[in-house]
């Protein structure tokens, strides 16, 4: 069944504690689809009165900041061996490949990586754990994580939801024109900050000397 067409079953206080579960989790370095979770519920909300979209963008919101926070104390407390063990249970994620592409980000980049890193996949799932693990000072991690976590999960949320609104408002005077009109522009937004995270991870990559992350 589509997500969102399963999310129109149950009720609306279920969907907003999926959404901070699910994302959650994916903070903390667990792969789980966070990210299409949150776009289904925001385009839902907007279709449907009984999600508050303030509401829905804050749980998503607490589910990152909360997740990578987890993360970055099982990752400072199990170290490399924590790294070992999860690409031994999710080879596909965290391969040796992937960690040393993220950790490369992370050693040049610092802080902003935590902070970029919210807008990709790989590093969406590996900035908690692998922080933790370089022992990147907290306040630094905290800043980056809350940060990243508000214009993340709660810029996700506006902008897929106000989409909705003006594609069933433009779909009713324009037919499919306002749709297609409405979702480029949503997805224009979206794409400016992935495109820069993504410069960013593919920045660190070329690095011949990486500067470790000092405490």
């Amino acid at each position: 069944m589509h997500v969102q067409e399963w999310l129109e079953t149950v009720p609306a206080v279920a969907v907003y504690a999926l959404v901070g579960i699910v994302i959650g989790l994916e903070s903390l370095g667990i792969p789980l689809p966070g990210e299409i979770i949150l776009v289904s519920s925001a385009l839902l909300a907007s279709q449907h009165g009984d999600i508050d979209p303030v509401i829905l963008g804050a749980c998503a919101t607490a589910g990152a900041i909360i997740g990578d926070s987890i993360g970055y104390a099982i990752g400072r407390k199990g170290g490399r061996p924590l790294l070992a063990w999860l690409g031994g249970k999710f080879p596909r994620h965290f391969s040796e490949a992937h960690i040393a592409t993220a950790e490369r980000s992370f050693q040049k980049w610092g802080m902003w990586a935590v902070f970029f890193g919210r807008f990709v996949a790989l590093l969406r799932i590996f900035a908690g754990p692998l922080a933790g693990v370089l022992r990147m000072p907290y306040w630094k991690f905290l800043t980056a994580n809350v940060l990243g976590g508000i214009l993340w999960a709660g810029g996700t949320t506006a902008v897929i939801y106000y989409v909705g609104i003006v594609a069933e408002s433009w779909l009713k005077r324009f037919s499919w024109l306002g749709l297609v009109a409405a979702v480029l522009i949503g997805v224009t937004s979206m794409l400016v900050l992935r495109r820069k995270a993504k410069k960013t991870a593919s920045a660190a990559e070329t690095t011949p000397t990486p500067v470790p992350v000092g405490d």
